[in-house]
């Protein structure tokens, strides 16, 4: 079984990985390869060349087709499309590996050991990753074990809380976030089918609860049409859990404690242990990915020292102590800077606190 790496162990792998090995990453599909990988590389100044596959019928697709050159007589291959012709280095992800045609696999063993294609070498530089799906209910190709000792192989999985932050940050609707956050088993689904119905049994993934979000997105009442709708994206016992969730769903928001603490506390003080711990993590996401058209800065730190000198108040140490190791697990840097510099008084509490236990 391969090593399990979340989305910011990827992000230092891609960062410490030299080019020259090649990476291979195994995961669910809708999990975010390649948005992630996409965003890393480019934001970097490299081209990243996504090839599925998967979808190649022949090596021709990868390799191009073969042409007779004039001049010397002899066949050679003209460069396909994805090929870079400039001499600079490229980032080539090739999906769906373990879906490829075995003849389309043995065109990927030369470049995966030699980064050429063809007699055409890959510019200096270049990298290659490839993603695989892992599991039985996928079509899958065995791979040649020649061809995976030529990866690193890892397990990506990104965690509950890196989809939660990513999912804040693109707008995705407060009430499949809030569902998420309660019910982590949902994200994903089962891994595997309980029924094959002939492979259109639908099962949530991290995609299709976007697919959610955007489906519901304004409509403050769900009807039964909704039910239905959102049963074809995530299938019916998801459905159900969602809207059992909804109908339980807490009034008031990280943000609103940030945005006006003195009119949320009303709210607060009905809340339990595990409610006031989503609010923590509300708290932590916002401050992680803030809008530039979101609360000042001032309005914020007054609120949060508001908030926090309430759960001292009230001697919630549980909630206390779930504030603090969401400031030092690492997902919420950005929060954790928030506190430190413009509430200090907040930190130096935290420190105290830690120092206590």
């Amino acid at each position: 079984m391969p090593i399990t790496i979340s989305t910011q162990k990827l992000y230092r792998l891609l960062e410490k990985m030299p080019a020259e090995q090649n990476i291979m990453l195994c995961g669910r599909h809708g999990i975010g390869k390649s948005e992630i990988l996409t965003r890393f590389f480019t934001e970097r100044g490299m081209k990243v060349v996504a090839l599925f596959l998967g979808q190649m019928s022949d090596p021709g697709d990868l390799i191009g087709l073969p042409h007779k050159d004039e001049k010397s007589g002899k066949t050679e291959f003209m460069p396909p499309y994805w090929f870079p012709v400039d001499g600079q280095p490229i980032v080539l992800f090739l999906d769906e590996l373990n879906r490829a045609r075995p003849e389309v696999l043995q065109t990927i063993m030369d470049l995966a050991l030699n980064r050429k294609l063809a007699g055409r070498s890959l510019p200096e530089g270049s990298v290659v990753i490839s993603a695989v799906n892992d599991g039985e209910e996928y079509q899958l190709t065995d791979l040649d074990p020649a061809l995976v000792s030529r990866f690193n192989i890892y397990n990506f999985q990104p965690t509950v809380a890196e989809w939660l932050l990513w999912a804040e940050g693109h707008g995705v609707d407060e009430r499949v976030t809030e569902f998420i956050h309660d019910h982590e088993e949902w994200l994903d689904g089962p891994k595997e089918r309980a029924n094959q119905y002939e492979g259109l049994e639908k099962s949530p993934d991290r995609r299709a609860w976007v697919k959610v979000s955007k489906l519901i997105r304004g409509v403050e009442e769900l009807d039964d049409d909704y039910k239905i709708f959102i049963a074809g994206i995530v299938g019916a016992p998801a459905t159900a859990a969602f809207f059992a969730s909804i109908n339980e769903m807490k009034q008031i928001s990280g943000k609103d404690v940030l945005k006006d603490f003195a009119h949320a506390k009303k709210e607060l003080e009905k809340m339990k242990v595990h409610q006031l711990a989503v609010i923590n993590e509300d708290i932590f996401r916002y401050l992680q990915v803030r809008d530039a058209d979101g609360l000042s800065e001032e309005t914020i730190a007054s609120n949060l020292e508001a908030y926090y000198a309430w759960l001292e108040k009230k001697g919630k140490k549980e909630i206390l102590a779930s504030f603090i190791r969401l400031s030092s697990d690492g997902v919420y840097p950005q929060g954790t800077i928030f506190i430190a510099t413009k509430v200090p008084g907040i930190y130096q509490s935290m420190m105290a606190f830690i120092t206590e236990l």
